[in-house]
């Protein structure tokens, strides 16, 4: 699922899967039906049963999510609408994905475990190829592009900071989330887009203090407000999530190996001589 409000012009995250083939659903409101009808197959646009609530994104999130219950899946992919691209790290190198392959990849790895509430990509902007990085970082905010368990009782709330919100609750429960390295996102930075959230909740004038103060009220134990590079920011200690431990599905069998699903490296364009 992607959620898009106001964006039906730029539609990054719709272009992108359209590109790599993979079927989604993208979730508007009905007062924007039409301008997306235009531009992307009605078959693929869901209508929300309500609009302009002021509640952000988190009334749309919550719909999403009894959708899939009610189309009986187990998990449900939720992407945000300003994503560029796909990418796999690999042998420090960014390689630009052209399938939905990755994805496959990451529900496969997901579902090995009982208690992994969350799961999904790293924005590339933070892995760098010139760092020692491993495959995926355990016990973390995932956010943009996430794979979610439909079955705990968590759902999402607030206005700001929903993601982490959602990933903190869980990780004080003892589940697990998953923020894969080896597969990340290209996305638009946070409030350079017109449309979604920017024009509606995030012009706040105060150098994001409202967004720091609202998560530190709600997780008080383990979150700060602290001043850098300008602005506000939330600072989170996840390090009283290292008890988390990944549970193995019984029965679980792991070929020996590397099982690159049938990735191959193409040269698209031979460069030499230029």
């Amino acid at each position: 699922y992607i959620i898009s409000k106001g964006r039906w012009k730029s539609r990054l995250t719709s272009k992108a899967l359209e590109e790599m083939k993979i079927p989604y659903y993208i979730v508007v409101e009905p007062q924007e039906y039409d301008n997306y009808a235009k531009v992307i197959d009605s078959k693929k646009i869901l209508v929300l049963p309500f609009s302009n609530l002021g509640q952000a994104s988190i009334s749309v999130r919550n719909w999403v999510w009894e959708h899939s219950i009610k189309e009986g899946r187990e998990r449900h992919w939720l992407l945000d609408d300003n994503i560029f691209s796909f990418w796999r790290l690999n042998r420090n190198s960014h390689i630009r994905v052209s399938s939905g392959t990755i994805f496959k990849v990451m529900e496969d790895f997901t579902d090995r475990y009982e208690n992994v509430a969350f799961s999904g990509t790293h924005n590339l902007t933070f892995v760098r190829k010139i760092d020692k990085i491993p495959p995926f970082y355990l016990n973390t905010r995932i956010y943009s592009c996430t794979l979610i368990k439909n079955d705990i009782l968590y759902r999402w709330r607030g206005i700001y900071n929903e993601d982490t919100d959602l990933c903190l609750r869980a990780l004080k429960g003892g589940y697990c989330t998953i923020l894969f390295n080896a597969f990340t996102m290209d996305k638009a930075t946070t409030m350079v887009m017109e449309g979604g959230n920017t024009d509606s909740i995030y012009n706040t004038g105060d150098k994001r203090r409202a967004f720091a103060e609202s998560l530190k009220k709600q997780h008080p134990d383990i979150v700060k407000v602290v001043w850098k590079f300008n602005r506000w920011h939330h600072q989170v200690n996840y390090k009283v999530f290292r008890g988390n431990k990944l549970v193995k599905k019984p029965n679980i069998k792991i070929s020996k190996g590397i099982n690159n699903y049938g990735m191959v490296l193409e040269t698209i364009k031979d460069i030499k001589g230029e």
